[in-house]
């Protein structure tokens, strides 16, 4: 009889640049591990998830507000502490380099190659309007009760 794969699910809430790492490098981590593991973007960690190109796609005028308040891509979000008016990202990103650890966009994209399952939450999607035309390609979207699915056979389940 074969051992079940232990599963991690991930919320992750934070449109915070280094929050998003913390949770990619933890689902990377697990992945490694051979966990099945799953990260359900809600509202700000939504951002995680945007293209770093700009679409001309129709919206009202509250989605318009919303999409110029919001960072464009992972790249561009702030920290969560020392943000000093954008000057923080700056440098974080300066030791990342200096350190050569992976920046966010990267772990993304290896958390894609270890079959991540990456969700947009459609609900959070509606309330500030987002499409699916502006956020990367190989992600699934689905509400809470995917998410919840997930979580109720999780071994480990965060919320960041």
């Amino acid at each position: 009889m074969s051992e079940e794969k232990k599963k991690t699910t991930i919320v992750l809430f934070s449109g915070d640049y280094d929050k998003a790492m913390a949770a990619y490098i933890i689902a990377n981590g697990a992945a490694a591990y051979d966990h099945e593991v799953t990260i359900f973007h809600t509202f700000w960690g939504l951002n995680a998830l945007r293209k770093d190109e700009p679409l001309s796609v129709k919206k009202g005028f509250l989605e318009k507000m919303f999409a110029k308040m919001m960072p464009s891509h992972a790249d561009k979000m702030g920290l969560s502490k020392m943000n000093f008016a954008g000057m923080g990202p700056k440098l974080i990103k300066h030791v990342i380099k200096k350190h050569n650890t992976m920046t966010l966009p990267q772990l993304i994209e290896m958390a894609k190659e270890q079959d991540v399952n990456l969700i947009a939450c459609t609900m959070t999607m509606d309330l500030l309007g987002l499409q699916q035309e502006e956020l990367m390609d190989g992600i699934d979207y689905a509400g809470v009760a995917a998410y919840l699915g997930e979580a109720s056979d999780g071994n480990v389940n965060l919320f960041i």
